[in-house]
């Protein structure tokens, strides 16, 4: 089994960002995040396309179990995966 290190990441200024059951917009808000939270990232994998601060990427970011994030919201320094693929 891999192990790897869980990085936190922000998420764009001024933005109470949608957390959704999956990735996807599609999928219901589980919660809503606060502005000037930094999110950790388990793993990434595709979903519907999004347009936010940091671009246009249909990946999506899982946060805790059953919590997907729009990666377009969080700052990762990145355009594609940051971390491992989600299983």
């Amino acid at each position: 089994m891999e192990t790897y290190s869980v990085k936190r990441y922000p998420v764009a200024p001024g933005v109470r960002l949608n957390v959704r059951s999956g990735p996807g917009t599609h999928y219901g808000i589980v919660k809503v995040l606060p502005e000037g939270v930094n999110v950790p990232i388990n793993c990434q994998t595709p979903g519907t396309w999004v347009s936010g601060p940091y671009g246009t990427s249909n990946l999506w970011d899982n946060i805790a179990n059953g919590q997907y994030v729009a990666d377009a919201y969080v700052r990762t320094g990145a355009d594609g995966y940051v971390t491992v693929r989600c299983a």
